[in-house]
């Protein structure tokens, strides 16, 4: 990997371990805009502050952005998500396997 690259991934992950960073991202990932009490609560335990924080953080990022009728995905966030999935598809088999190991 190349120092830029290297750059750009540990600027990405920065950004992704703010506190709720992912999870606001995982809440709009169904593609359908979230208002702000909305988000709120889909997220879960975030004060407003903080998720208005994250949403501005994301909003620069260029990964949201407001839609009209609330926060949604933009083309580079739905990206970064569909690529997460993975994520979800290790997570759920290592969760198996730790449970097996219980």
């Amino acid at each position: 990997m190349s120092t830029k690259e290297y750059a750009a991934v540990s600027q990405l992950f920065d950004l992704l371990e703010s506190r709720y960073a992912l999870r606001v991202l995982w809440a709009l990932r169904d593609g359908h805009a979230q208002t702000f009490r909305l988000l709120q609560d889909s997220v879960g335990r975030i004060t407003p502050n903080t998720l208005n924080t994250r949403i501005k953080a994301l909003r620069n990022a260029g990964l949201i952005d407001h839609l009209g009728d609330g926060y949604g995905l933009t083309t580079s966030g739905a990206d970064l998500l569909k690529r997460l999935n993975d994520v979800q598809a290790f997570a759920t088999k290592w969760s198996a396997n730790m449970a097996k190991k219980k």
